[in-house]
């Protein structure tokens, strides 16, 4: 496992650097939409970068890349069909790569935008980095993908190890529990995160990783078989909802206008 550490960048992105006790002085940045805070970071630690991860395309996390690679001889990791053009490391599904010592595994989950991966590290504590696909108590907006494609990413994350850290990267938990809480109002479990991550952010720290056991107990996106969720999909849309690719599709289109 590594030791995650939050960058915060721009309004609400989070900037994962990650160090591994077998390489010390060593760091690898997921997602970095802006060098400058990556930099002070690594000189405020006293860290070398090791490599660099992208999720997928967005400026919001690639926009950092030129200047961090500018003067270091790094890997960048990547999509295979991205249309950014800074990877040096394409990576198609279900590739694995090691890095500081920990081997990860690629998983395409297009639908945010057609060029979206996620990289997980199985092990005694497994973790999840999810770009924009999978956020605490919410799904990335369909840009470029279909509500088959997230519902297929939704399964994937699911299946994963229950205590799975998930670091996703924007810092969307409120609002998420909110639009969550109107789908269930009656889930106590979405009350209680909910309260715990205002408690969170009145302190000015992070409400993440969240995990895969808590996001199946909050998320209406990964939620999309329970009579619950169904039901207040269906008065939404004023529709009868017969597939769970139907109920998350209207659930999606709720939250763009919620």
């Amino acid at each position: 496992m590594f030791n995650v550490h939050p960058i915060p960048a721009f309004n609400d992105n989070y900037i994962w650097a990650l160090r591994s006790d077998l390489h010390p002085g060593k760091a690898i940045v997921v997602d970095p939409g802006d060098a400058a805070p990556v930099v002070d970071w690594l000189e405020a630690h006293d860290c070398q970068l090791d490599a660099i991860l992208i999720t997928h395309h967005h400026a919001d996390h690639t926009g950092g890349v030129e200047a961090l690679v500018q003067e270091r001889d790094i890997p960048v990791y990547g999509p295979a069909n991205s249309p950014f053009k800074g990877i040096t490391h394409p990576l198609k599904d279900l590739a694995r790569l090691d890095v500081l010592g920990e081997s990860l595994q690629v998983k395409t989950v297009p639908a945010h935008t057609k060029d979206h991966i996620s990289y997980f590290i199985d092990g005694k504590q497994p973790q999840l980095f999810c770009g924009d696909t999978l956020f605490l108590a919410g799904c990335g907006r369909l840009f470029e993908g279909s509500a088959r494609q997230m519902l297929d990413a939704m399964h994937y994350f699911a299946a994963l190890p229950q205590e799975t850290e998930v670091y996703c990267t924007h810092e969307y938990s409120l609002s998420n529990l909110a639009f969550a809480a109107s789908v269930e109002p009656h889930n106590t479990r979405i009350r209680e995160v909910n309260e715990h991550c205002h408690r969170l952010r009145d302190a000015g720290l992070p409400t993440l990783p969240s995990s895969i056991a808590q996001e199946k107990a909050i998320n209406p996106f990964m939620r999309t078989q329970e009579p619950d969720v169904i039901h207040s999909a269906e008065h939404y849309s004023g529709n009868p909802l017969k597939t769970e690719v139907e109920v998350l599709a209207a659930l999606r289109e709720w939250k763009n206008r919620f």
